[in-house]
């Protein structure tokens, strides 16, 4: 979402809440709403005296299609050029849709609605002309260090390149001490910070050129390692790293090290899904709790994420079973990884995946598994043809 400004005039305390709700959610995060009741009424009067934001919602109860078009009229005669305007109604009337595009309004929703699709319909009207693929991020996060999460990204981002058609972007954002270089046996000449250091100039081609191929669809953004200095990332370079990230690659899977900041924080709050890796331990389970506590306030619209249980059945280890694991923190494992010292030990002195030492290995079957629940996940964000949204006429939004 660009940084607009937005008023909802609504005349149902249902659909004051629900632009409250969207107003909060991660995908909003640039715009400003506000929130009104008097429906059209309260509108007009405010505008009389007050600039327009860029978008307006109103919401309208009327019967009578002369009334509101009489009414959207005169909200009109206050409306600046940029002002788009959304009705939201309580027909599902496709005459009335057609009537109020042809006098110029944007869109036209039927209320009850959700946050979601309101922001969705919200992100329509500010897309430029033109096809965009929008990508998807996955951040990868242990639950404490050492638990296995780099492990589990770079495997499934390398069978996610196997299972989909997709491009397919790792980035490992452990800086000092990431181990993409050494999983994948491959010595890139440039890396995350070079992308990160140019981020004014950050775009999809030098993404490209600055990542490292292996194999047809996978790309590789290594880390620096390097401890001649401090790695604090602004959240603006994550921002900008993540929106490149989306046009450039239809799938990015971030590689998030065990820490918490400011900019790890913001990549959680930001991404499309998330994949907590834990062990079967107190400490695991201690924080994964925390972590889902977290992400429920920071993302109440999203679904809750993957949890991978790593490193189970090691012998004469003490160990919570998952279901116990399941109930304390309140989500159910998607993978349990079974203790193979043998299997990841070679990968790992190889240089190599799992799917490339063992391939009919369980863990191997495990990493597809997972990667085939994130493909489907990225084939239902298409890629988008934009729509020129050129309707607005002088009746409604062309007095000023």
């Amino acid at each position: 979402m660009p940084q607009i400004s937005i008023a909802a005039f609504c005349e149902d305390s249902a659909l004051a809440a629900t632009v409250e709700a969207a107003a909060t959610d991660r995908r909003m995060s640039r715009a400003r709403a506000t929130w009104h009741m008097g429906g059209l009424s309260a509108a007009i009067e405010l505008y009389r005296s007050s600039p327009t934001p860029s978008l307006i919602l109103v919401e309208t109860i009327d019967d009578d299609d002369e009334v509101l078009f009489a009414r959207l009229e005169e909200l009109a005669e206050h409306c600046l050029t940029t002002t788009k305007v959304i009705v939201i109604g309580h027909r599902n009337d496709v005459g009335l849709y057609r009537d109020l595009l042809e006098r110029g309004v944007n869109d036209y929703l039927v209320a009850p609605l959700g946050p979601i699709p309101l922001i969705a319909a919200i992100s329509r009207l500010y897309r430029d002309t033109g096809p965009q693929t929008i990508g998807r991020i996955c951040a990868f996060l242990g639950a404490r260090g050492g638990a296995g999460s780099s492990t589990v990204a770079h495997n499934v981002a390398f069978s996610l390149a196997s299972v989909s058609e997709a491009e397919v972007l790792l980035v490992d954002l452990d800086l000092p001490f990431g181990t993409v270089g050494l999983d994948f046996n491959v010595e890139a000449p440039q890396g995350i910070l070079d992308v990160i250091g140019g981020v004014d100039r950050l775009d999809d081609v030098l993404l490209e050129r600055m990542s490292t191929a292996h194999g047809e669809r996978l790309n590789l953004l290594t880390p620096p390692l390097a401890l001649d200095g401090a790695y604090d990332l602004a959240e603006a370079e994550v921002d900008r790293l993540m929106e490149v990230a989306r046009a450039g690659a239809r799938i990015t899977i971030l590689d998030v090290p065990h820490m918490w900041t400011a900019w790890t924080k913001r990549i959680l709050a930001g991404a499309d899904e998330i994949v907590v890796t834990a062990e079967p331990d107190l400490a695991s389970m201690r924080n994964v709790k925390a972590i889902l506590e977290f992400l429920a306030e920071a993302r109440p619209n999203d679904t809750a994420p993957h949890l991978v249980l790593n490193r189970m059945k090691v012998p004469k280890r003490p160990e919570i079973k998952p279901q116990a694991f399941a109930s304390a923190v309140g989500l159910t494992p998607a993978l349990s990884i079974a203790f193979d010292p043998k299997t990841f030990g070679l990968a790992a002195n190889n240089g190599q995946m799992i799917a490339e030492v063992a391939a009919k290995s369980a863990p191997a079957k495990d990493f597809s598994r997972l990667a085939q629940t994130l493909a489907a996940g990225a084939k239902k964000t298409p890629s988008l043809q934009k729509k020129g949204l050129g309707r607005l006429t002088a009746r409604l939004l062309g007095r000023k």
